[in-house]
């Protein structure tokens, strides 16, 4: 397989080392930003990994343009505007970038035109990953860029921005859990005089559960912004920590987002923040925005350091999804695939989920496989997911008829919420053609199946499939991976 890349004539495949342009877009309730990096790979074996990331340029933060006519829309126009000034300053042209990462979070997401905003980017479309990351993915990934992983022991992620705040608890290098909630610094904004321009629904219900009200137009007062602040930060600790929460039942029903971090993980002994309100937790940022996020900060920090805490401080802040930088490696699955119906492919984008720890036992357990797939979509995928999914699995041990169909009716059963999409089935081992004839021969899996082999995938990634290479039988595989630093190096 040729991947061509931003020269004319430079070829994946063809050179020991590629350099690439990628740029990481943010775009959040509160801000947006950039960061564009230089990507050092080397060939090892038949694929290409990170070798060393440069940040070539960081751009300003600026806060996401809302139109003057209707504040629940974003400014396309704005905010096109301050894209093409920052790769200006960055000394590139959008034809000169090889690979990015466009992501939109937070209340982003559910603006009237997030689509719009998607498709100022539609000339990447084949070389940028494009993430709406929903509340458990931004969740995840927030903690993985803020170093949140890297720390010992176990450790929590708090990242808060404008709309909504996310919780990762991190032990052993991963994820263990995640949750969300609707609390963050622009539920609010108010002007210069401290009249309130723009409510959120979520503000607008915990002042009610406060027997507080909020009316557009009019000043607030600084006891009733305190009220909030105080109501919101009770919020974040009882969901963060697992305690008791004291306040109504229902308000915390209405603003968690995601299930509850389960009970039993290890108690964590650090915190890391990260997101907007961040910067103010850290005295990184001193001036205002017309909205909670000082007040936020202060409130919040407080709160954990007494309950004792350590705030760790990685530097990653505002800027930790945005970190998040697109990858290409290529690999060409082995002879040993299935593919049906041959028409699915090609296929663009599709995300990755990793099944790891339920294939290592000689018994599989169906069960287990159809729990740490659900899981798995959950996390890294949520409701998103019109490409496909491309679950990556680590084979290990014989491939009996009997593995065979508990693995199948695992799959089968983690599926059941994603009906008709198309799968790929990744296997590090030569075992591609085996498990896709199995789950057809099965029957139990209607889905489109494409089973490859040969190939290694991570959470994060991002996987194209070519259509088959009729003189070999193999298909072209282009794999792009978010990429994150660690503290000391490139994670």
């Amino acid at each position: 397989m040729t991947q061509t890349f931003t020269a004319n004539g430079r070829a994946a495949g063809d050179e020991e080392e590629l350099v690439l342009s990628s740029v990481g877009i943010d775009i959040g309730s509160s801000t947006t930003h950039l960061m564009f990096s230089r990507l050092i790979l080397k060939r090892r074996d038949s694929r290409y990994v990170v070798a060393e990331r440069i940040v070539v340029h960081e751009s300003a933060i600026m806060l996401t343009p809302l139109e003057a006519a209707d504040r629940r829309r974003i400014d396309s126009a704005a905010l096109g505007a301050f894209l093409e000034r920052e790769y200006a300053r960055a000394g590139l042209r959008r034809a000169d970038v090889d690979t990015g990462a466009l992501i939109l979070t937070g209340l982003a997401l559910r603006r009237d035109n997030a689509r719009e905003i998607a498709d100022l980017f539609a000339d990447e479309a084949g070389k940028f990953v494009t993430v709406t990351a929903g509340d458990a993915l931004e969740a995840t990934m927030a903690a993985y860029g803020s170093g949140a992983t890297s720390q010992p022991g176990s450790c929590l992620n708090v990242d808060i921005g404008g709309g909504t705040t996310k919780v990762a608890i991190c032990a052993a290098g991963r994820v263990q859990a995640v949750t969300a909630l609707d609390v963050g610094a622009r539920l609010l904004l108010l002007g210069e005089d401290g009249r309130l321009l723009l409510a959120e629904p979520a503000a607008t219900a915990l002042a009610a559960a406060l027997g507080l009200e909020l009316r557009v137009g009019e000043p607030v007062l600084p006891a009733v912004l305190d009220a909030l602040v105080e109501a919101m930060t009770a919020l974040v600790f009882v969901v963060a920590t697992s305690r008791p929460w004291s306040g109504d039942p229902a308000i915390a029903t209405e603003l968690t987002r995601l299930p509850a971090l389960p009970a039993g993980a290890e108690p964590p002994s650090q915190v890391i923040f990260s997101g907007g309100v961040s910067e103010y937790v850290y005295g990184r940022e001193l001036a205002g925005f017309g909205d909670l996020g000082s007040r936020l900060a202060r409130s919040i920090r407080r709160r954990f350091e007494e309950a004792g805490l350590a705030v760790v401080d990685t530097g990653a802040g505002i800027r930790a999804t945005a970190v998040g930088a697109s990858q290409y490696t290529i690999q060409v699955s082995g002879s040993t695939i299935f593919v049906d119906p041959p028409a699915v492919l090609p296929l663009h984008n599709v995300p990755v989920v990793l099944l790891d720890g339920c294939l290592d036992n000689p018994e599989i357990d169906p069960v287990e496989v159809a729990r740490e797939l659900r899981a798995a979509i959950s996390r890294t995928v949520g409701d998103d997911h019109p490409n496909g999914v491309a679950a990556a699995i680590r084979w290990a041990g014989s491939a009996t008829y009997r593995r065979l169909d508990d693995l199948t009716a695992g799959l089968e059963a983690g599926l059941a919420a994603a009906p008709g999409i198309p799968v790929v089935i990744v296997s590090q081992g030569d075992v591609g053609g085996l498990i896709g004839l199995h789950i057809r021969e099965a029957g139990r899996v209607t889905n489109p199946v494409v089973s490859i082999d040969g190939v290694e995938l991570h959470d994060f990634d991002y996987v194209d499939v070519g259509a088959l290479i009729p003189a070999s039988g193999a298909v072209p595989v282009v794999i792009k991976s978010l990429v994150f630093p660690v503290p000391g190096g490139l994670g």
